[in-house]
């Protein structure tokens, strides 16, 4: 019981600090559940992010399902998922309530340029946290840089290309190459 409510209570701190969608949550989950808590091993928060990213649903609350039901089992899931959605609720409950009157507060509009500077930090490192732990092959490094490459030409030349689209290409990419290690290699006869 008393791991239970850590897990609610934990996301529900980090639901509240999530503020600029789920990578920014990313930090924070790694933070408390691989550093602090060392419920999961670097290497599978790595997978638990791809898994997430994969999965239909905002990164977010598939992150927050997934480490509840690694921690937890099934209750573990159910108590992170809604801890997770309990602020965000909450608070686009009171602004829909408020919207116009809240809209003009000139506080609210510099509140919300400071978060936006910290969000791009908080994905500029999970982004960095990710790489350190991916392994340092030839392999990933040629997927890293290609999509970093990607991305960056069609951000410059303001190209549409969905993320799915990538997280599809990658994972393609890989399944060819565990298949092509299958395959029975001859060997020199002489």
């Amino acid at each position: 019981m008393k791991k239970i409510t850590n897990i609610f209570l934990i996301f529900l701190k980090i639901g509240v600090f999530t503020f600029g969608g789920g990578y920014t949550m990313i930090t924070l989950l790694r933070n408390e559940f691989v550093s602090k808590k060392q419920w999961i091993i670097s290497d599978l928060f790595l997978d638990m992010v791809a898994i997430a990213e994969s999965t239909p649903g905002p990164i977010a609350i598939n992150s927050a399902t997934y480490i509840g039901y690694h921690i937890a089992g099934f209750n573990g899931a159910l108590v992170a998922t809604t801890a997770v959605c309990i602020p965000s609720f909450t608070i686009i409950y009171i602004i829909s309530s408020y919207f116009d009157s809240f809209l003009k507060l000139s506080y609210v509009s510099y509140a919300f340029d400071g978060i936006q500077a910290c969000v791009v930090y908080l994905i500029i490192s999970a982004a960095i946290q990710m790489l350190a732990g991916v392994r340092k092959t030839f392999f990933n490094l040629v997927i890293v840089s290609t999509i970093f490459i990607t991305m960056l030409i069609f951000s410059v030349l303001s190209i549409d290309f969905s993320t799915v689209f990538y997280i599809l290409i990658c994972g393609m990419i890989g399944v060819a190459r565990d298949f092509i290690k299958l395959i029975p290699r001859g060997e020199n006869k002489k």
